[in-house]
């Protein structure tokens, strides 16, 4: 038996016999729990405390990690080594917000002298059009953005609109990511042309969505504005041919490279509506903390290492205690849209059933995520992580002080998910009455922030790319391709020429009835 296969057989060694315990038990058993199972990092403080391991678990656990070579990974990953085997790249995310004079590299690339030209490039344009003196067709100021993009291109960009957005923002921010009309419809309406940005953010400007969504927007702005209102246009891209052509000159255009992962770039140009929309300055505050955070995770120890911790309890949970599904709920509703952004992250990110070298994984790998924030979802699907026969295990995601409104409303809320985490891990018996029973014993980890800061959301962005990372070394996957979303993708090109009228391609007899329904 290898180092590796040992070091998860005593992982679910100690799983099993940890599951004999209740974990409200272990804080008897262990008076220095809180010490070992608490970490503040860059703002943020990430209580474990709650998950299922005892001081023993946790230490299998990070046997296990070294037995995988974490802290060569890594290294590997900061040195720009191709992480990425199957597209031979690296992934260098981090120097999209590493400070200026650093020496990041890919492949042995220098790449942070060119990480830093094109963020000078952003920033001047970001102030340039907050303050007006780039102006659209018209020489009116831009008073809202409408980003375009899809998946890594979108997501990201979303969550961080969101959560740092102003109550009364000088230039609002739209978003467009699904091909269905009826999006780009939505967005697009009571808007003025004249004081609209439609910034289209695609590396290759090929994706089928994003383009279909590029042309009916610039149709829009050509119908309100001639074709003069091609000035009312922007990019980030790598493609500056096809950006030319679509009537975007290079000067309006932003390139981030190969070894920007999509679901990784939204410190990259793709960013660039939200640093317009906030303010240079607050963009780069969330730069800030996630590089705060890659300097955590590149350099603590692994039982201080945040991001380590996090991804070892819920591999602790997923594979040692076969849970394929966790709730991320941050009682923040600034944060509602972060299980989404997380659905990409981890699920495209680790989603795999084969190997670095091409062989099926011995273990299961990503779990589902879903979750949007509390107090409402403990009017919906709480009942079910309560009282449901399955366990799922929650990452509590909370701010201490509140941004705006009463801080009165914001200690009902605090109030309510400390409530949640311990009602969920102490239960409550009740034999009398078996349908008021709480078992208890449900796992969770608490992300505890004192404000939503751009630092402190750069940091919790951070934390979660990190701990994908450290689950990638563990399950030994590829984190950063994402071959399982190409064949649908090849598929509906074929189909799109049926319903067009095509010749009818060979298919199965529900697809074939399908298509011939719809070209009916």
């Amino acid at each position: 038996m290898t180092d590796l296969a040992a070091a998860w057989t005593a992982l679910e060694a100690a799983a099993r016999k940890d599951a004999q315990t209740r974990i409200v038990d272990h804080f008897a058993a262990e008076p220095d729990r809180l010490e070992a199972l608490v970490v503040e990092a860059c703002g943020l403080r990430l209580d474990l405390s709650k998950q299922p391991w005892s001081r023993a678990g946790l230490g299998a656990a990070l046997g296990l990690a070294r037995a995988a070579g974490v802290e060569g990974a890594r290294s590997r990953l900061f040195s720009g080594e191709a992480v990425n085997v199957t597209e031979k790249r690296a992934a260098l995310h981090m120097a999209l917000r590493a400070p200026d004079g650093a020496k990041f590299v890919a492949l042995g690339k220098p790449v942070s002298d060119e990480v830093e030209a094109v963020r000078l490039r952003m920033k001047a344009f970001a102030e340039a059009v907050r303050s007006g003196s780039i102006k659209g067709a018209t020489g009116k100021p831009f008073r809202t953005i409408v980003h375009i993009g899809i998946g890594g291109s979108d997501l990201g960009p979303r969550l961080v609109w969101r959560a740092l957005k102003p109550l009364e923002p000088q230039i609002d921010l739209r978003f467009v990511g699904n091909v269905d009309p009826a999006d780009i419809a939505q967005a697009l309406a009571g808007l003025d042309a004249a004081t609209t940005l439609v910034v289209v953010v695609s590396k290759t400007f090929t994706t089928q969505e994003t383009m279909a969504n590029a042309a009916a927007a610039r149709a829009w702005l050509h119908a309100a504005l001639g074709e003069a209102g091609d000035a009312n246009l922007a990019a980030a891209s790598t493609n500056l041919a096809a950006c030319a052509a679509f009537g975007i000159p290079a000067e309006r255009v932003f390139g981030f490279e190969g070894w920007v992962g999509g679901r990784y770039s939204v410190m990259s140009a793709v960013g660039l509506s939200c640093a317009i929309a906030l303010g240079w300055d607050r963009f780069e505050a969330l730069m800030e903390g996630a590089a705060a955070m890659d300097d955590h995770f590149r350099n603590a120890p692994l039982a201080a290492n945040a991001p380590v911790l996090l991804a070892l309890a819920h591999v602790f949970n997923r594979n040692g205690l076969g849970r394929p599904v966790r709730v991320v709920e941050p009682y923040a509703d600034r944060l509602g849209l972060l299980a989404s952004y997380l659905q990409q992250l981890e699920m495209e990110s680790n989603g795999k059933r084969v190997t670095l070298s091409g062989a099926p994984v011995a273990q299961a790998t990503a779990t589902a995520v879903f979750g949007n924030a509390g107090t409402n979802d403990q009017h919906a699907f709480f009942q079910m992580l309560h009282q449901g026969v399955d366990v799922i295990p929650v990452d509590f995601v909370a701010v201490a002080k509140a941004e705006e409104g009463q801080q009165a409303q914001q200690a009902i809320l605090l109030a309510n998910a400390i409530a949640q985490a311990e009602a969920l891990m102490t239960g409550s018996a009740n034999a009398a009455e078996p349908h008021r029973h709480f078992p208890g014993d449900r796992p969770s980890s608490f992300i505890l922030m004192d404000r939503l800061t751009p630092e402190a959301l750069g940091a919790l962005i951070a934390l979660y790319e990190h701990k994908v990372f450290v689950e990638g070394v563990l399950w030994d996957i590829n984190s950063f391709d994402q071959w399982g979303v190409e064949l649908g993708k090849t598929l509906a090109t074929a189909v799109l020429g049926e319903l067009q009228g095509g010749a009818a391609g060979a298919h199965d007899a529900s697809t074939a009835a399908l298509i011939e329904r719809l070209r009916g």
